[in-house]
């Protein structure tokens, strides 16, 4: 794959990655030029999902969010929580109308 990945589409062609352009790589991606160079697919970050966990893995994972992430996801579940309160109050009010 990065072999593919090296060479670069101008025009319908191929060039070669030139060395100033594999420097801003290695700045871009925090890698050196080797682990650029010899990529190892196998390496990638694998999507995190969080629902097929328990409920302490989940937390363990929302854990290793920096604060101003976790802020927000725990702010978002407060709004659902909020509305999901409000929802049930005005169903249970209303059907006993």
């Amino acid at each position: 794959m990065w072999a593919q990945a090296r060479c670069l589409r101008q025009h319908g062609g191929t060039r070669e990655v030139t060395v100033a352009e594999l420097q801003k790589l290695t700045k871009l991606f925090n890698l050196t030029t080797d682990q650029i160079l010899n990529y190892d697919e196998n390496l990638i970050p694998k999507e995190g999902v969080i629902e097929d966990k328990t409920v302490i893995e989940q937390m363990q994972l929302l854990e290793q969010l920096d604060e101003e992430d976790k802020s927000i996801v725990f702010k978002m579940i407060d709004k659902m929580l909020t509305t999901k309160k409000f929802k049930d109050f005005f169903n249970n009010n209303i059907a006993t109308l």
